[in-house]
């Protein structure tokens, strides 16, 4: 895996048993690939990796950054303590949208 992944062994063992900083997004994606991860196990494996580094998911920095209106509703959402349901409202509605 770690050739796979050019990185060498000892340091993916390091980063599984969490010793050093998750794979950088380069790796992450190609880790998706050479599993051959669902969505559903990718989007966990990004929540996990950003977990450990203590900050969000590697694949939404930018994103939040990129736009003020996300930073918006994250602190609206924050300063009104907003609930799993009323999260899980809101994804399904932007969902509706796929079609």
């Amino acid at each position: 895996m770690a050739d796979m992944l050019s990185v060498s062994a000892p340091f993916l063992s390091d980063v599984e048993k969490g010793r050093r900083n998750s794979l950088d997004m380069d790796k992450l994606v190609l880790l998706k690939q050479i599993l051959d991860l669902s969505d559903d196990e990718y989007q966990t494996m990004l929540n996990l990796a950003g977990k450990q580094r203590k900050t969000v998911a590697p694949d939404l920095p930018e994103y939040i950054m990129d736009r003020d209106y996300v930073s918006a509703a994250l602190r609206t959402a924050r300063d009104l303590d907003a609930g799993e349901a009323e999260w899980q409202r809101f994804v399904e509605e932007l969902k509706k949208r796929k079609g």
